[in-house]
């Protein structure tokens, strides 16, 4: 699931899904950076300029879901993405837009931990710190969707069940920058 709705206020109101990224809007990138990491389906969490970003960007094959309460911050787009996913789904990927460094490498070691060995909380680590993308097994999906508020999105439920989340070393094939000021956008290319 790729969260893309925000309004990018810090970036004087540009939405970040169609922030120009190697010559694409920059939610394409994120729906391909999940789908080269091995996930099956794909969820595109749309807000801010929904209608401009499904005209703009090339979201062929990615369920798109509305968040009409995008403003009130990341929380509310996690709880609208986690409702629609499909019930037999066993986990999902949650990657943010404005994180195009975090690629399709790091996604596919969070689907190899929870594969692999069982992982049902997983993150993605940069010299052992806590970032993104995560990975919920699907028991974990409402009550994460209930502790999602606000701006910190996953972030108080994932400190909350810290004893069950498992750090994934992604820093030798992933970066942890995000785009949200003008300074960022330099990252971009």
């Amino acid at each position: 699931m790729l969260l893309a709705s925000g309004g990018g206020s810090r970036l004087g109101g540009r939405p970040k899904a169609l922030l120009p990224y190697r010559g694409r809007p920059l939610v394409e990138h994120g729906v391909r950076l999940l789908r080269d990491g091995g996930c099956t389906g794909v969820s595109v969490v749309l807000g801010a300029a929904a209608d401009q970003v499904l005209a703009d960007a090339d979201l062929t094959g990615a369920q798109v879901v509305r968040n009409a309460d995008w403003e009130t911050g990341m929380g509310s787009s996690l709880r609208a993405g986690l409702a629609e996913l499909p019930r037999d789904a066993s986990a999902v990927v949650v990657a943010l837009v404005d994180m195009p460094g975090a690629g399709a490498a790091a996604v596919a070691r969070l689907i190899g931990e929870h594969r692999e060995r069982g992982a049902e909380l997983a993150a993605a680590a940069y010299g052992g710190r806590r970032g993104h993308p995560v990975l919920f097994a699907a028991r974990w999906w409402d009550a994460a969707a209930e502790d999602a508020r606000g701006d910190a999105g996953a972030r108080g439920f994932l400190a909350a069940h810290a004893a069950d989340l498992r750090l994934v070393e992604c820093g030798d094939v992933a970066q942890a920058y995000d785009i949200d000021t003008p300074d960022d956008l330099g990252r971009l290319g």
